[in-house]
């Protein structure tokens, strides 16, 4: 992974771009792995962990009908925590990560390991829906590197 990572700081850099994370189910893992190297401080303009619904909808304005309709953890609150996170810290690129780490939680329709990762630019906003196994550390490790491949593949 240590190689995704130099190869996203080399791309942000050489490129000049910004990027800002919004996290839930991952609590930080994201962040921790794109601020490990130095220097990351040229590209990383702000990250936040809105683990709760309340916070999702304080910090990052996420409507509450959204939530109570299609859930924290669906494709439609990924996209707006991407939107907002990106709009919020005025940076180049988002990424957004909601889900269900386990091991509780999680239901029928939305079992455990259910993540959507969200990427946003000023050209697009893509979402993708992911089914994780293992335990819970497992699963929030898939999801920050799922995140990384996913914007590698956004700015390449």
């Amino acid at each position: 992974m240590n190689k995704l990572i130099d190869k996203i700081h080399l791309i942000l850099r050489k490129n000049n771009l910004t990027l800002s994370v919004a996290e839930s189910c991952t609590g930080g893992l994201l962040s921790s792995l794109l601020t490990q190297n130095s220097g990351s401080s040229a590209f990383f303009l702000l990250g936040v962990v809105t683990y709760s619904n309340k916070a999702k909808e304080q910090l990052l304005s996420i409507p509450h009908r959204i939530i109570a309709k299609k859930g924290a953890v669906s494709e439609e609150t990924a996209l707006l925590m991407a939107k907002q996170i990106r709009k919020i810290s005025q940076s180049d690129l988002s990424l957004s990560i909601t889900g269900i780490a386990g091991p509780l939680g999680g239901t029928l329709k939305k079992p455990v390991g259910t993540v959507f990762i969200a990427t946003a630019s000023s050209k697009r906003v893509i979402c993708q829906k992911f089914l994780f196994r293992g335990n819970r550390n497992q699963i929030r490790m898939q999801a920050a590197k799922e995140s990384l491949k996913l914007l590698k593949a956004t700015i390449a």
